[in-house]
């Protein structure tokens, strides 16, 4: 009589899962009717453009070796940093087998003090050469 009791049991949780099934459509469905409205309702004023920070723009004056890779115009760090890929490119000198490895070159080597930087250190090893 257990193996009887227990048959049906099985038989009653698949219709119980496909009842579910049918119903979760029904609920998504009444959500994605209700979501545009309430989208409406919270939707924000149009985002105002971001004005670049003066920090960012402000020419610094550069070291002599510094200056022997970018020229000797005083930039803004972010023309700096440009203007150093600009340089690496030029003359090949990513590493081949880890492209954010950088070879220094004699130039570079006065800038960075270490034959060999990632891309992610050149940015603070350039600060020690800017006022």
């Amino acid at each position: 009589m257990a193996t009887a009791t227990k048959a049906p049991a099985k038989k009653a949780a698949p219709e119980k899962t496909v009842a579910a099934k049918k119903a979760a459509p029904a609920k998504t469905a009444a959500a994605k009717k209700a979501s545009p409205a309430s989208e409406a309702a919270t939707a924000k004023p149009a985002a105002k453009k971001r004005t670049p920070n003066p920090a960012f723009m402000k020419a610094l004056t550069l070291s002599p070796e510094l200056s022997a890779v970018v020229g000797d115009k005083p930039l803004p760090r972010t023309e700096i940093v440009s203007k150093l890929w600009v340089y690496i490119k030029a003359n090949n000198l990513q590493d081949q087998a880890n492209k954010r490895m950088i070879n220094a070159d004699k130039k570079l080597l006065a800038v960075f003090g270490k034959p060999q930087v990632s891309m992610f250190e050149m940015a603070g090893l350039i600060g020690k050469h800017v006022k």
